[in-house]
């Protein structure tokens, strides 16, 4: 159906259902001839034309809840609270969520506060329960995963930016995508650390050059070109280079003005790829009838093209040497270079098993990138905010490996501090906010605070959200606002022991994220280098963008100082801009 605006797709689809209101409007016309013996009065026959739309849709939406409500009644459980509205079909709700859809975790957080962990937001006639009830969401993906798959609305919605790839699959499409994966994630391929080190080595270089020029850094840039290089030297075999184009100026200076920099292709991929994912999460806010917001054409395509302009040569590239492969051993020549990526790559691996698609890359891209970039950018934020973190850290780095030496994987896996200092940012900075799956049948979840059980009708929609989760003070203590790394190493760690689905960061059951390791790993190794060479970090407030909101509201959101938003993933809005001093002055640790 490419080409087809989507509105028209929209109103294709529904032609089915308005052909049979008509049919009944055409009968109850005629009805009344019958009744009237002639035609009737006018206000009669355009009442008996328009009324029996939203008659009928009255009819269906109060035969459903009452379908629910005596199925749940069957099974001991009862509806989950629905948040009342002054509009049909909930539309206020519905603009609500559009409006903030980029901070939708303040508008998220307002309904669970007034309801409970649990609510049906309930838009455009669509139940849609959202939940941050650890044993919800620990039956979502865990005890019940069978009975709920990411569904064919998720994947309407996300196919323009994810296609058939692993983060858009269910059944068997999925199990192929992870069986390809998986094997590219061992313990032995993700603990050979030379590709993160090269890489970390020309970044901070680059940083420090920008900073004796007197410029502050925007660390959240910075970091995307580190993992984008990082990710597709481990798992395509060739670097894109990013790094290359140079780290970002701030663009109210001289150098931020220059458009044959601000037009590099790995600067238009990543905007690109931003937008993207922005406008993903767009749809998925607004629900089945994303089509008509864009009516005329598909606003994610044409960012795409941009990404697939930057990905195709990449995959160009790695079929052609599979066609070469595949010759040399037709005519008796083994091309070991050639062998080595089929082997030894998740791209070679990709194309070997199948003509590859550079959607699959995409899914990959998310998942190997920005996650990590996110994490590490928020890592960033947390020390600046709170020195006696950083010096802690820095100390655990240098008593460990030195001010210069290159770390080992038990270095690593040694620095408790380290691991805790990523966790409690994974937990307030969860880089995955919101997540959704759909029902396939009708399921039953736990009480909230031994009240009885939640029913989810089939094919509802049920969003969770592990950044609002593990946030919540009943589940994390009193001090759950507060950045403390110790809460995973103290006492307060029986918390997270006790109800282990509190902490979800990276998913959990069947479908956890296979890089889980990888990405500690990484954090890891680009943190010692950091931390090895600068000894201070500050946020660079003079440059720093900040919305007229940030720094208001209750709880975490009044001690931010950066305007914090999301679409697939969490991000800072403008940049983390900061200022680092290099290590070896008379105040280091």
């Amino acid at each position: 159906m490419a080409g087809i605006p989507p509105g028209f797709i929209y109103i294709a689809g529904g032609l089915s259902r308005l052909v049979r209101l008509l049919a009944f409007a055409y009968a109850s016309s005629r009805v009344l001839e019958i009744v009237f013996g002639k035609q009737g009065p006018r206000w009669l026959r355009v009442s008996a034309c328009l009324l029996p739309i939203p008659l009928a849709l009255a009819c269906s939406i109060l035969y459903t809840y009452l379908r629910d409500k005596r199925e749940a009644a069957r099974r001991g459980a009862v509806l989950a609270p629905q948040v009342k509205s002054r509009w049909p079909g909930n539309f206020d709700t519905l603009l609500s969520v559009a409006r903030g859809i980029r901070r939708v975790h303040i508008v998220f957080d307002r309904y669970l506060q007034e309801y409970g962990p649990v609510v049906n937001l309930r838009i455009m006639f669509e139940d849609r329960i959202l939940t941050t009830e650890p044993e919800h969401i620990k039956a979502i993906l865990a005890t019940q995963f069978s009975s709920f798959e990411k569904g064919p609305m998720f994947r309407d919605q996300l196919n323009g930016l994810l296609g058939t790839g692993v983060f858009n699959a269910d059944g068997e499409i999925w199990k192929f995508h992870r069986s390809m994966t998986r094997p590219f994630f061992s313990k032995d391929r993700i603990s050979h650390f030379d590709i993160f080190e090269k890489h970390a080595e020309d970044v901070l270089n680059q940083a420090k050059a920008r900073l004796q020029e007197g410029y502050p850094v925007d660390f959240q840039d910075m970091v995307g070109r580190f993992t984008l290089d990082s990710a597709t030297e481990f798992l395509f075999g060739k670097c894109v280079g990013s790094l290359s184009a140079g780290l970002i100026y701030p663009r109210n200076s001289l150098p931020g003005q220059n458009e044959e920099y601000a037009n590099h292709p790995s600067n238009d991929f990543a905007r690109a790829f931003s937008e993207a994912q922005s406008q993903a999460t767009l749809r998925s806010g607004i629900g089945t009838v994303w089509r008509l917001a864009e009516f005329w054409s598909d606003r994610i395509q044409k960012d795409m093209e941009v990404c697939y302009g930057f990905i195709d040569p990449i995959l160009k590239d790695a079929l052609e040497m599979k066609r070469s492969i595949r010759e040399g051993e037709q005519s008796g020549q083994v091309c070991i270079e050639g062998k080595g990526f089929l082997e030894d790559t998740l791209l070679g691996h990709l194309v070997d098993c199948t003509e590859g698609k550079a959607d699959e890359i995409v899914n990959i891209l998310i998942a190997a990138r920005d996650t990590t970039a996110s994490t590490l950018t928020f890592i960033i934020y947390m020390l600046s905010q709170h020195p006696d973190v950083l010096k802690r850290l820095r100390a655990e780095v240098l008593s460990k490996v030195g001010s210069s030496r290159r770390p080992t994987y038990d270095d690593v896996r040694e620095m408790r501090y380290m691991r805790a200092v990523i966790n409690e940012t994974l937990r307030l900075y969860a880089p995955v906010p919101f997540n959704v799956r759909t029902s396939t049948e009708a399921v039953v979840l736990p009480g909230v605070n031994g009240g009885p059980p939640i029913y989810i009708p089939p094919n509802t929609h049920v969003p969770y959200s592990v950044f609002l989760m593990q946030r919540r003070k009943d589940l994390w203590g009193p001090d759950a606002d507060i950045f403390d790394p110790d809460r995973f190493i103290d006492e307060r760690l029986e918390y997270l022991t006790s109800n282990p689905f509190i902490f979800v960061p990276f998913n959990a059951g069947p479908r956890i994220c296979l890089g889980q390791q990888f990405a500690y790993n990484e954090m890891s190794i680009f943190l010692v280098h950091l931390l090895q060479t600068f000894s201070s970090i500050a946020l660079a407030e003079d440059y720093q963008s900040r919305s007229s909101e940030c720094g208001k509201g209750a709880g975490r959101d009044a001690q931010e100082k950066v305007t914090i938003k999301h679409h697939l993933t969490l991000y800072v809005d403008e940049g983390l801009w900061v200022r680092m001093g290099e290590a070896g002055n008379s105040n280091d640790v």
